[in-house]
């Protein structure tokens, strides 16, 4: 591949909450496939379309090890000394997100039931009673509130304690370490103790949990897999730590980002409190028009294949610019705009794609849905209270986001 330095870097910092890097815009412009320099020296292949993102995703030429030669990292440890976590003096099991087919869908399939529309449906109630007290606590405790740490940190940190069967007051806990295994800034150290702290707390939910089982996601999955030998213990925490990383920062980032986006465009907020239905359609957009992760899928190359009129070898590294994708104007109408009443709202790849295609993407969608259409039913004046230029963002996070949003009414 081309030297780094003559080649487009990659990843790039967001400079409006509205839109992904322009840089990014200029690689799809340059093809379904351009090469790219990565911090540290190293090069990968952006893939950019929504149909060329769909492809790779789906090619068994591509891995998700992190281990394989190629795997691109698009943030390196600030630190010299970068570690992986470990337990036992041992390297740690792979995460879920980090197989390739068969092990892969072998315990994807075992977590499968846990997360289905009607086992989401039957948890709606739950969210709806969730959401509706903590707009009444901000309702009392007003005008003047934080919608980040009153209303969207703590819908999905109570849901995903809920699901793991862990107290309720943890989510404080998870959301101090889980922004720290996010924050680009953070050395490995800094991430492994991080890493290290979750893994024990909920080592210790899972053994209590394989002595006496309970009725929540990990009880169940120690019933039916733990007790036949089909699921370790390692894994089984492992599985832990996945959900809680991956069960509530994105979703958390898109309910503030999304309440943000209604206030700046009032004639989308006012067809969604007129057509209250609209508020699962809305769910998806926002997933689109954000695309929180820009750059947070790599693949590593296993086996030479043509795209986009090069050859990929092995060795070369893949990476899905999937906020570029999202924004497709050959797959989406408008791609710049927002708009809750797209023909097909799921017309995206904000959850990924493929194989790998996020496993909670319909509880994402039930606690967007609930919390767009409750917030702005129960408080139909809602407002910032300073300028968007004083908000800050999280523009230092693998995950984009607000890291507070002062609301009034």
């Amino acid at each position: 591949m081309t030297d780094n330095a003559e080649l487009p870097q990659i990843p790039v910092a967001r400079t409006c909450p509205f839109a992904p890097p322009t840089a990014y815009t200029a690689l799809r412009e340059a093809g379904p496939v351009v090469q790219v320099g990565l911090p540290g020296g190293g090069t990968a292949w952006a893939v950019t379309t929504l149909a060329g993102v769909r492809e790779v995703l789906t090619r068994p030429e591509l891995s998700s090890d992190p281990t394989r030669p190629g795997f691109p990292e698009p943030w390196p440890d600030p630190s010299e000394a970068a570690e992986e976590p470990e337990q036992d003096g041992e390297r740690p099991l792979p995460q879920l997100i980090e197989m390739d087919a068969p092990e892969h869908t072998y315990y994807r399939r075992m977590l499968i039931p846990e997360l289905t529309v009607k086992r989401v449906n039957a948890l709606r109630p739950g969210i709806q009673a969730l959401v509706d007290g903590l707009i009444d606590t901000m309702l009392d405790r007003g005008p003047v509130v934080d919608l980040v740490t009153d209303f969207a940190l703590p819908i999905p940190s109570t849901v995903i304690c809920q699901l793991l069967g862990v107290a309720g007051d943890s989510h404080e806990f998870f959301q101090s370490r889980t922004e720290i295994t996010l924050d680009n800034t953070a050395t490995a150290e800094q991430k492994m103790i991080a890493y290290q702290e979750l893994y024990a707390f909920l080592d210790e939910v899972v053994t209590k949990k394989e002595a006496e089982p309970t009725e929540d996601i990990l009880g169940r999955l120690i019933s039916k897999h733990r007790a036949n030998g089909e699921l370790s213990h390692e894994m089984l925490v492992n599985t832990a730590v996945l959900l809680l990383l991956a069960g509530h920062e994105t979703s958390a980032s898109t309910i503030a980002l999304g309440v943000l986006t209604f206030l700046e465009h009032p004639a989308q907020l006012a067809l969604l409190q007129d057509n209250p239905e609209l508020a699962l359609a809305a769910a998806d957009e926002m997933v689109r028009f954000h695309s929180l992760g820009d750059v947070d899928v790599s693949r590593a190359v296993t086996a030479e294949f043509s795209f986009g009129g090069h050859t990929i070898r092995p060795g070369d590294g893949v990476l899905p610019v999937m906020s570029a994708a999202n924004r497709d104007p050959a797959a989406f109408d408008r791609p710049d705009e927002f708009d809750i009443t797209r023909s097909d709202p799921r017309h995206h790849i904000g959850f990924s794609y493929g194989p790998h295609q996020c496993l909670g993407q319909n509880l994402a969608r039930a606690e967007l849905e609930i919390a767009y259409r409750s917030l702005f039913q129960r408080i139909p004046t809602l407002r910032l209270a300073v300028p968007v230029e004083q908000l800050e963002f999280k523009t230092d996070s693998q995950i984009f986001g607000l890291r507070s949003l002062p609301v009034t009414w």
